[in-house]
This record gives structure tokens, sequence and C-alpha cells, in this order.
């Protein structure tokens, strides 16, 4: 799922459109817009970077790794 931005919270500093690796964001007329959603592989920068923490990222389901040390796992 790609990024979700809270128009009311944002304040078109336009980090995220530069910060981002993948050029997901475009800026139309001025504002912030997602352009290319299907890019996103989930990096945050974008998130971690936005000052008013107007975006919200999900990362999907199998993109959430768990690792675990070799004496954690019971045998």
């Amino acid at each position: 799922m790609p990024p979700v931005i809270e128009k009311e919270i944002c304040n078109e500093c336009q980090i995220c459109y530069t910060i981002c690796p993948e050029d997901v964001f475009c800026v139309e007329n001025g504002e912030v817009v997602i352009g290319y959603p299907d890019e996103c592989w989930h990096c945050g920068a974008c998130m971690i970077d936005c000052p008013v923490s107007a975006i919200d990222l999900y990362i999907p389901l199998p993109m959430r790794l768990y690792v675990r040390r070799k004496e954690e796992i019971k045998t």
C-alpha cells in the first residue's frame, strides 16, 4: 500500500518529494501528491522525515519480518 498524505496536516514543505528514493511523490500546482504509488517499496524515509507527521505508511504483512536469533528458537 502506498503512503497516504493527510492533507489537513501537510504543510507542503515537499521534503517527502525530495527525500523519496523511488520518486513516488509528485508536485502538482504546489501540492504534493502520490504520483507513482506502485513504485513505493516502503522504506519509510518520507514518514520519518516529515516534520509534521502528515504521512502514514502501511507496510504489507509479507514485508514485516521478525528476525530471531538461533538461540531463541525452541526445537
